[in-house]
């Protein structure tokens, strides 16, 4: 007796075992049927119309679900919010920077008897504190260098560097000394500080902001000519952290350059002239990213001068042989430490080449 579900006449001879029907796999149920695109005709839709056997059914519309849709509005307002957000910060914008102005003195040096000469540029030397001085660049050189607490060894390093290349620049370079161009001097500055200097040097002035000798060492090329390109140089170099966004530089270094006259007199000699340089400089990242400096303080004593002479646009030494009519009121050794004399002051003995 058949089971319950089974065929009236029982399960077909030749059917799969266990009753399973061959055809399940391909028949379709109701789902599947009301989906389907084309759709037959009944008898009497053909038998009066005369139409094809099938007719095409509409596309059934199937909308988002509702978490997509929720989805798409989420990323949709997370979008807006971000364009808002980068437009309208709740943080103020950077004030642009403002680089101080830079204060700057040249004190003048007299001699306090007539300048030492020689025909021969080593001697000098050999007979001047300066005698153990490196030549040139060498003597600029770079100190150990140390991370601070927002800046990197390499920044650092940069800040160091662009300090280094200024000094070689604006007191080493013969053409900067000789009233040459000044624009290796000018591409290490802060673009900010192009103004003040383009204006020192078109029209200088001697009030602590507008005199080339400021920016750099420069000669009065009708009075004196180098005897020496390479001068002799010693000093230092420090970096220190002033707050999270700068760095500032300090350099001291003494140069001496052999001189003598620009005439090319017969049997003349030369003769050494002394400049202590102490400049200070503030590098903010972006300055550090464009190898450029901003400079702060410019602090130099220069001799053997005249007091009596302007110093601002140049500078106008006193050669071998040559007097000054008046000194300053203390002696100042340019080659050791100290604060120096506040408008002029006499060149120390010791300062000078001895016989």
């Amino acid at each position: 007796m058949g089971e319950s579900g089974d065929p009236p006449a029982g399960t077909p001879e030749g059917g799969p075992d266990g009753g399973e029907d061959e055809y399940r796999s391909v028949v379709f149920d109701e789902s599947f049927v009301r989906a389907a695109r084309l759709q037959e005709f009944s008898a009497r839709e053909r038998m009066t119309d005369h139409a094809r056997a099938v007719r095409r059914r509409p596309a059934l519309h199937r909308g988002l679900s509702r978490q997509a849709l929720l989805l798409v509005v989420l990323i949709a307002l997370a979008f807006g919010t971000a364009i808002y957000m980068g437009i309208r910060h709740p943080y103020p914008a950077p004030q642009a920077k403002r680089p101080q102005p830079l204060r700057m003195t040249v004190i003048p040096l007299a001699p306090q008897g007539s300048v030492p000469g020689s025909a021969r540029v080593a001697d000098l030397y050999a007979h001047s504190p300066a005698a153990r001085f490196p030549a040139g660049a060498e003597g600029v050189g770079l100190p150990a260098v140390r991370r601070t607490a927002h800046f990197s060894n390499s920044q650092v390093r940069a800040a160091l560097t662009t300090a280094r290349e200024y000094l070689i620049a604006s007191s080493l370079d013969p053409d900067t000394l000789t009233g040459g161009s000044p624009g290796a001097v000018r591409l290490l500055l802060d673009p900010a500080q192009h103004g003040q200097f383009d204006r020192s040097f078109a029209h200088p002035a001697a009030d602590e902001r507008h005199a080339p000798t400021g920016w750099l060492v420069r000669f009065d090329r009708a009075r004196a000519a180098l005897a020496d390109e390479r001068a002799r140089v010693r000093g230092t170099l420090r970096a220190a952290e002033t707050d999270r966004n700068a760095l500032e530089v300090t350099s001291d270094h003494t140069f001496v350059y052999a001189l003598r006259p620009a005439a090319r007199e017969d049997g003349a000699q030369a003769s050494l002239f002394t400049v202590r340089r102490e400049l200070r400089f503030r590098f903010d990242r972006d300055d550090l990213r464009t190898h450029r400096a901003e400079l702060l303080v410019s602090a130099a004593q220069a001799g053997p001068l005249s007091c009596a002479d302007e110093t601002a646009s140049r500078l106008r030494p006193l050669l071998a042989g040559q007097r000054a009519k008046a000194g300053g009121p203390a002696a100042t050794d340019p080659y050791e430490t100290g604060k120096a004399t506040a408008v002029c002051g006499s060149l120390a003995a010791s300062a000078q080449p001895s016989p």
